[in-house]
């Protein structure tokens, strides 16, 4: 298995990056190759003042970055020789089997699209995030930013997404999922949730148990939650936001330390053809760390290959 790693994303790349990478060395214990994409001579000086071999790493040397805030097609077309266009090159030409990055979110969701594209069946990718939940177990959130709008079907499909990663990634056998709206009642919400419902208590792709509200994002009612972007997306960042609070306040408590994004961190692009994993812009050695773990977990799974699988039998209810 080899990982293809840009150094270059992230506020506190390369530094924080090739730290990870190290810590993150320790861990796979010969499972997967590192290939470190950025400018060789900062990986090199990084590497040797931790005291790395950086033999025991795969370098790839390129000579641009696509900065956080670029325009992410405009950046991905012109900027050849960016991290981020190297690292999706060679995910496409399976020179590398999972890519991960820090970097421009919109760079990397472009480049998924564009480079080794959706799976066939698949109307839009999504990215999720872990809810810790309180009698210790988690949830996956879907979609939590790339695609602010959505219509009912491609609701239903983050349903069957979300259930396919919670159980071959996670290990959750029969995943329950929920609509994320405002009631339990199947009438409740707007034009869009109403219809996904009915898709969706009509479906056997995958176990649906109805509305779930915000007051079950932490509770054992669902396994998978499903919103579209723009919602999942406001949903997140309030859980980050009351993460920092509690810190800022000095509250010390084992249940909200879970929220912390570096135990985490990155997501996967479901519903796109390779494993492609987008970590936060603020990630730390740590994260940047767990994220490669996360890349691990999703090649052994097999995840890409078992939704191409489910997808060539999905049917949409009418």
């Amino acid at each position: 298995m080899r990982i293809g790693f840009d150094v270059m994303g992230g506020d506190y790349a390369p530094k924080e990056a090739i730290a990870g990478a190290l810590l993150a060395l320790k861990e796979l214990n010969g499972e997967a190759e590192l290939v470190l994409i950025g400018d060789e001579e900062q990986i090199r000086h990084h590497l040797q003042n931790d005291g790395a071999n950086p033999d025991d790493f795969t370098i790839v040397h390129t000579t641009e970055v696509i900065g956080m805030g670029e325009h992410p097609t405009k950046a991905i077309s012109q900027k050849k020789n960016s991290s981020i266009s190297l690292g999706f090159g060679m995910l496409a030409a399976k020179k590398i089997d999972a890519f991960i990055s820090a970097g421009n979110t919109g760079a990397m969701l472009v480049g998924s699209m564009f480079s080794v594209k959706p799976i066939e069946g698949v109307i839009r990718p999504s990215i999720t995030s872990i809810v810790p939940k309180l009698n210790g177990k988690f949830g996956l959130l879907l979609d939590v930013g790339a695609n602010a709008d959505c219509k009912p079907d491609v609701l239903f499909q983050f349903g069957i997404l979300g259930s396919l990663m919670m159980k071959h990634v996670y290990g959750v056998e029969d995943p329950k999922v929920g609509l994320l709206s405002i009631g339990e009642e199947k009438e409740k919400g707007n034009l869009i949730t109403t219809a996904a419902h009915h898709m969706m208590e009509e479906t056997n792709a995958f176990h649906f148990i109805g509305n779930v509200e915000g007051r079950d994002l932490m509770n054992d009612k669902a396994d998978v939650i499903v919103c579209e972007g723009f919602t999942g997306n406001v949903v997140l960042k309030a859980l980050e936001s009351m993460y920092y609070v509690t810190r800022k306040r000095g509250i010390q408590d084992e249940f909200l330390e879970r929220f912390n994004y570096e135990n985490y961190g990155g997501t996967p692009i479901l519903g796109v053809n390779a494993p492609v994993i987008i970590g936060h812009g603020i990630s730390n050695a740590k994260a940047f760390k767990n994220m490669i773990l996360s890349a691990r977990d999703v090649v052994k799974s097999d995840l890409c290959n078992i939704i191409r699988t489910s997808f060539k039998d999905v049917v949409l209810p009418i």
